[in-house]
C-alpha cells in the first residue's frame, strides 16, 4: 500500500470509533462533523478498505476498522508518552487545567491534593467547575472529570482516589422518637423521607444491599431537595429520613445530631475517580495533577 494516512487522519478515526459518533468526535477534535466525515471517506478511498459502518443514528468500525484500532491504540499511547517526555525538557507545566467535579469531590480535593498541586506547579491555573449533573467532559471542553466510579463512562481511563464510598440513611433522634425505626428498606415506605431531585429532574431511588440481596426503593415524602447537604440539615430538623453520602453525614453523626438507620443495608461501593479520554494526547498539566493525586492517596493509605 503506497498511501499512508496522516496522524490527523488516524487520531480522527480513533476518536470516531471510540465515541461511535461523528458529532462527539468532532467536539473533541475541534472540527465539524462534515469535515470528519470527508476525512474518513477520503482515507477509506485512498486505502481501498472500508473502515466504518455508517447509519443515520450511529457509526461503528468494520472488521478491518477494529483491527486497525487495536493496532493503533498502543501506537498513539506511545506517541503521547514520547511527546510528554520531550515536553519535560521545556520546564514546568503551564496553562489552564479544567476539571468538572461534583461538589463533594471538590471538597475532598481541597483537603490536600489542590493545595499541594498549586504549590508545586505555580504556572498552572486550575479551573474546577462543580455541578451535580454528569457532563460530557470532551464535548464541554474539560480535561478531566471526577465522579463516583459507577458513573464513569466505560471508554474513559479512571484513576481512583479517596477510598470507598458509602451512602447512609440518617434521621434525628427526635424524629425516631415519634416514628418506629426502620429495620428493612421496605419499612421506609411508612416513613417521611427527604427525597433528592437529580439534575435530570428525576427523583433519586434509594439503593440498598445486604448479603447479595439488592433492594431499590422509591421513597415518598413531603420534602424534595436538590442538594445532599440540605437533605442532611433537613434531617437534623426532624423533617424525615435522608439518604446521603457518608462524607456528608459524618459530622452530624459525630455530634449526635443524627443517627444512622439501616446501617447493615448500606455497604461500601467503589469511590471517587478522576477520569479522562485515553485515546488522545494527555496534557502535561493533567499528568502533573494525577501525579499529585496519586502521591496524596499513597500518603493517606
Amino acid at each position: 500500500m503506497s498511501y499512508r494516512p496522516t496522524l490527523d487522519d488516524l487520531n480522527a478515526f480513533a476518536a470516531i470509533v471510540t465515541h461511535r459518533s461523528f458529532r462527539k468526535a468532532a467536539g473533541e477534535l475541534g472540527l465539524s462533523p462534515s469535515t470528519l466525515s470527508h476525512m474518513m471517506r477520503n482515507m477509506e478511498a485512498r486505502m481501498g478498505v472500508r473502515l466504518l459502518h455508517r447509519t443515520t443514528r450511529s457509526v461503528a468500525a468494520t472488521e478491518a476498522g477494529e483491527m486497525l484500532l487495536d493496532r493503533l491504540k498502543p501506537v498513539l499511547r506511545d506517541l503521547d508518552l514520547a511527546l510528554d517526555a520531550v515536553g519535560e525538557f521545556g520546564g514546568q507545566p503551564s496553562g489552564t487545567l479544567r476539571i468538572n467535579a461534583s461538589e463533594i469531590a471538590a471538597r475532598v480535593l481541597l483537603n490536600a491534593a489542590i493545595p499541594l498541586f498549586l504549590e508545586r506547579y505555580p504556572e498552572i491555573s486550575l479551573d474546577i467547575v462543580t455541578e451535580n449533573r454528569l457532563v460530557d467532559i470532551v464535548g464541554e471542553g474539560f480535561d478531566a472529570g471526577i465522579r463516583l466510579r459507577e458513573s464513569v463512562p466505560l471508554d474513559m481511563i479512571a484513576v481512583e482516589f479517596g477510598g470507598e464510598a458509602r451512602f447512609l440513611a440518617i434521621a434525628s433522634s427526635a424524629y425516631l422518637k415519634d416514628h418506629k425505626q426502620p429495620k428493612t428498606p421496605e419499612d421506609l415506605k411508612r416513613h417521611r423521607c427527604i427525597r433528592l431531585r437529580m439534575p435530570s429532574g428525576k427523583l433519586y431511588r434509594w439503593e440498598f444491599e445486604k448479603h447479595g440481596q439488592e433492594v431499590t426503593i422509591e421513597v415518598s415524602g413531603a420534602l424534595t431537595l436538590d442538594h445532599v447537604d440540605l437533605m442532611a440539615e433537613a434531617a437534623v430538623k426532624g423533617l424525615g429520613i435522608a439518604y446521603v453520602p457518608e462524607r456528608v453525614a459524618r459530622p452530624y453523626l459525630a455530634s449526635g445530631d443524627l443517627i444512622s438507620v439501616l446501617d447493615d443495608w448500606c455497604p461500601s461501593i467503589p469511590g471517587l475517580c478522576l477520569y479522562y479520554p485515553g485515546h488522545r494526547h494527555v496534557p502535561q498539566s493533567l499528568r502533573a495533577f494525577i501525579s499529585v493525586l496519586t502521591e496524596v492517596e499513597r500518603q493517606g493509605a
